[in-house]
């Protein structure tokens, strides 16, 4: 079984995951610097191409009410980079920041001085999320 990857698209930063050669456990890979923007699409392309990925789960912060907004719009603009390449998949990520830093906090990690540290988690938790229900 080919490895998903996982993406907390954010305005300054991309928390990455990757599942597991099973397809069950997702586990934190890296965040990197949204820009230059052309770098980390160049960077995401590249840990896709070393462990066969084939599939990106990418988070979608819709609104509560179910709405897209202008965040959620980013996400979907920065992951069309990747859609000739590799099926996109958009997973609701509503609350996943939020249960990062409560995971967090009760590992007793400092993420508010390392928000690296939120979107690693976020991005595993959008990429369970995914892997739970498939």
């Amino acid at each position: 079984m080919n490895r998903i990857l996982g993406l907390d698209i954010g305005k300054k930063r991309i928390g990455i995951a990757m599942s597991d050669a099973l397809g069950i456990i997702a586990q934190p890979v890296e965040t990197i610097a949204r820009e230059p923007e052309s770098e980390a699409i160049a960077k995401i392309k590249k840990i896709c191409q070393n462990n066969n990925i084939k599939i990106i789960v990418a988070g979608l912060p819709k609104h509560m009410n179910n709405s897209i907004g202008e965040q959620a719009q980013d996400c979907i603009s920065f992951a069309d980079n990747f859609k000739s390449e590799y099926k996109i998949i958009f997973e609701d990520e509503r609350l996943t920041s939020k249960q990062a830093e409560y995971i967090l906090a009760q590992t007793g990690r400092k993420y508010t001085k390392d928000k690296k540290l939120v979107d690693l988690k976020s991005a595993c938790i959008i990429l369970q999320q995914y892997l739970d229900r498939k």
